[in-house]
């Protein structure tokens, strides 16, 4: 095996073990909302293959988070 064939290997096998971890989160909703508060976009498709995944509540901890994050570079108050 090459050097260059080498890196996206073990890039794709660090992507794959950060998936499955995040799969084992008992709470959708604040994984969703951790994810916002970062700043980061929803992706619920990113668990969609996860056994038990509640998209729902994933997406309404999302809103909130991302609701507080923008508040929160904003600088508006509530």
């Amino acid at each position: 095996m090459t050097k260059a064939m080498l890196i996206p290997c073990i890039l794709l096998a660090g992507c794959a073990t950060v998936a499955e971890n995040q799969c084992r989160t008992g709470n959708w909703y604040e994984q969703g909302r951790e994810e916002a508060l970062m700043g980061n976009r929803a992706n619920a498709e990113r668990y969609a293959q996860c056994t038990g995944f509640q998209e729902r509540d994933y997406l309404a901890g999302w809103s909130i988070g991302y609701s507080e994050w923008n508040q929160r570079i904003s600088g508006s108050r509530m």
